[in-house]
C-alpha cells in the first residue's frame, strides 16, 4: 500500500491507495496552527491510523507548501511558515520508525495528474496550482523533475512577462518582489487586479460569472505566462489545478491569447482541467514511491 499525506495550512489530508491507484483508506485532520512539533505529531498520527485500518505498514509520502533545502535539507520556501528551517523529514521519519519520501504540493499535483490523471500518457506534463497561491511541477515520462535548487516548475515566482501599462505599478510579492506571476494569477491577485479596475471587491467566482473584462485580462497575462513555460519546457499538456481552474472559460480563452506568444506555427500543447481536484495533492504524494 502507498500512503499519501497533503499537509495543508488548515488541514491534513492521508490516503491509501493499492497498486492499481484505487483508494481503499482516507482520513482528515485539522492543521495545527503554527505549533511544528504539533504538526509532526499530527502527520505521524495520521500514518499510523492508516497503518491499523489496513492492517500493515505502508509506505509514506508527503507533500507540503514549501520544498526541503538540496543544501541544508531544512524545509524553505512555505508558507506554512512555522515548518521553515526544520528537518521534517529526518523528524517524520524518526516518528515513523520508516523512511518518507517529501515533495512540494504543486509536484505532487503534477505527478498525479500525470499518472492517472488529465495527463496520464504524455510524455511532459506542467502541473499548475492556481490558488492562494501559484506553483507549478514538471513530470518528464512518469518521473519528477525537481531541479538541483528544488525549484522546478515554481513558474508563479518569476515576473509576469512583457508588462502592459494596464499591468503597472507591478504588486509587491510576499516573496519580497516586485511584479511575480503570482501576484496577478492568484484568486487573491484577480480580486485585487478587479477592484482596482472597478472600486468593486468580489470574490473571484463572482467575478467569473459576471465581470468579462476582468476576465479577459486575467486570461491574457495567464496566456502569456504560460507561453513562457511552452517555449522553454514544449508540454504535451499543461493541467490547471487550484481554486480559479474551476473557471470553465479558460480552457477555451487562454488557448486563443497564447498562440501569440508561443514560437511556433501552431500549439500542440492542450490546456486541460484537473481529474482528481482537491485530492490530486495527496494521491501524488502517494505516488511518489512510484507505481
Amino acid at each position: 500500500m502507498r500512503i499519501g499525506v497533503d499537509l495543508g495550512g488548515t488541514k491534513i489530508e492521508a490516503v491509501a491507495l493499492d497498486d492499481s491507484g484505487r483508494e481503499v483508506a482516507r482520513k482528515r485532520i485539522a492543521t495545527p496552527q503554527g505549533d511544528y512539533a504539533a504538526t509532526v505529531a499530527a502527520v505521524a498520527s495520521l500514518v499510523v491510523d492508516l497503518d491499523r485500518q489496513l492492517g500493515s505498514k505502508g509506505t509514506v509520502g508527503v507533500g507540503i507548501p514549501g520544498a526541503p533545502s538540496r543544501v541544508t535539507g531544512l524545509i524553505k520556501n512555505a508558507n506554512s511558515t512555522c515548518l521553515i528551517g526544520h528537518p521534517l523529514k529526518q523528524d517524520l521519519e524518526k516518528a515513523l520508525g520508516r523512511e518518507v519520501r517529501l515533495e512540494n504540493d504543486a509536484n505532487c499535483f503534477a505527478l498525479s495528474e500525470a499518472v492517472d490523471g488529465a495527463g496520464k500518457g504524455a510524455s511532459v506534463v506542467f502541473g499548475v496550482i492556481l490558488g492562494t497561491g501559484v506553483g507549478g511541477g514538471i513530470v518528464v515520462d512518469g518521473k519528477l523533475l525537481v531541479g538541483p535548487n528544488a525549484i522546478a516548475g515554481e513558474w508563479g515566482h518569476n515576473p509576469l512577462p512583457l508588462p502592459r501599462p494596464d499591468d503597472l505599478p507591478l504588486p509587491k510579492c510576499y516573496c519580497g518582489r516586485l511584479g511575480c506571476i503570482e501576484t496577478y494569477l492568484s484568486g487573491p491577485g484577480l480580486v485585487r487586479d478587479h477592484a482596482v479596475l472597478t472600486g468593486q471587491r468580489l470574490e473571484p467566482h463572482e467575478i467569473a460569472a459576471m465581470h468579462p473584462a476582468s476576465m479577459q485580462r486575467y486570461e491574457e497575462r495567464l496566456a502569456r505566462s504560460l507561453a513562457g513555460v511552452i517555449n522553454i519546457l514544449d508540454p504535451d499538456v499543461i493541467v490547471l489545478g487550484g481554486g480559479m481552474s474551476n473557471i470553465s472559460r479558460l480552457y477555451t480563452e487562454v488557448p486563443k491569447f497564447w498562440e501569440y506568444y508561443v514560437f511556433s506555427d501552431q500549439v500542440a500543447t492542450r490546456l486541460e482541467r484537473h481529474v482528481h481536484g482537491d485530492s490530486s495533492g495527496v494521491r501524488g504524494a502517494a505516488w511518489l514511491w512510484g507505481r
